[in-house]
């Protein structure tokens, strides 16, 4: 930090702090991991020559501190790829279906923002787009935080429901299906080459739910890359400045992402690799009738309690992808 130049490039010298402090905390987490596994095996050792009652239920407390220690730890070497700190961007799709399926992109919607909330993220919608009956037609959401992008790049993917519709008269059982896009927001040290030319820039009035200014002024803006035919909206922002500048990082994320799924299929090719589990693969049911289960199908970790999954109880497919994943990279 103190070497000439170092500040030149702001972005790109926050970002090496950043990472800097990590290792650091990574490092000193490692170290009181260690002194609470001494203080155990010492405690033991003084049970087994002398019991005392007193001391026994005390280890027994230290244990389990001990292993959601030993948990947490763990899940922060797992969330060691390239932009696992980073925010995540967010987009919820819903399949064919109609108002059956728009609803359940909602009730997703409404899973990963309980998600957020009790993981500390900010969770901001920035474009909503409501079905005409229920539900969502598309939202985009930024997700704010500590490995934002490292614990929900688990849920990219299709998502299917099974239930008994409360849209249909009949009761018959109806499955549906959501996409959800997760990509990493990028920051400006990281240079993508965007033509303002391969660009055309819409305003329009907001749409979804929001606060004062919804509908008021012409603020929300939609830009189109015409290239790829990629888009990306905001209406969130109080200006439509803010909203063009929201609107643009995600292009650039998403511009980015696509670059870097190029590389790692040339890699593949190379290599002469299967395809991997890709966007559009299914990845998880949820099945509300005739039976409650939630089942990953690539961990295969599964689990009865549907309602506690909505409300955004998703540690353990989180966990359990990334340690997948990890096996998937270092099959030995």
């Amino acid at each position: 930090m103190a070497e000439p130049g170092f500040w030149d490039n702001q972005e790109q010298a926050q970002s090496l702090i950043n990472d800097t402090n990590r290792m650091k905390e990574k490092s000193e987490n490692f170290k009181q991991l260690e002194a609470k596994f001494d203080d155990a095996q010492t405690a033991l050792e003084l049970l087994k020559a002398d019991p005392d009652p007193e001391l026994s239920e005390e280890l027994s407390e230290e244990m389990v501190s001990l292993s959601q220690s030993f948990h947490d730890y763990e899940l922060s070497l797992l969330l060691s790829d390239k932009y696992d700190q980073h925010n995540a961007l967010m987009e919820i799709h819903p399949g064919a279906g109609g108002t059956e399926a728009m609803d359940w992109a909602d009730m997703l919607l409404r899973m990963y923002q309980r998600y957020a909330v009790s993981h500390d993220l900010k969770f901001e919608i920035e474009d909503y787009e409501p079905g005409e009956e229920a539900g969502v037609k598309s939202v985009s959401i930024r997700i704010q935080g500590k490995n934002a992008f490292g614990l929900l790049k688990s849920e990219n993917g299709v998502h299917r429901l099974v239930r008994i519709s409360p849209f249909d008269s009949a009761k018959r059982r109806h499955t549906s299906f959501a996409s959800v896009e997760v990509i990493p927001e990028i920051d400006q040290s990281i240079e993508v080459d965007i033509n303002p030319d391969d660009l055309r820039i819409d305003v329009y009035r907001s749409s979804g739910a929001g606060g004062q200014h919804i509908n008021k002024t012409s603020s929300a803006v939609r830009i189109t890359h015409l290239p790829t035919g990629i888009i990306t909206s905001s209406q969130a922002q109080r200006s439509q400045l803010q909203n063009r500048e929201t609107a643009m990082n995600m292009l650039r994320a998403k511009l980015f992402q696509l670059e870097e799924e190029k590389k790692r299929k040339q890699t593949e090719e190379l290599k002469g690799n299967q395809k991997e589990i890709g966007f559009g693969s299914q990845i998880r049911s949820y099945v509300f009738h005739p039976y409650n289960m939630v089942k990953d199908h690539r961990t295969n970790f599964e689990t009865s309690d549907v309602n506690g999954v909505m409300d955004g109880k998703l540690d353990n497919f989180i966990y359990a992808y990334l340690q997948w994943l990890l096996s998937k990279k270092n099959p030995n």
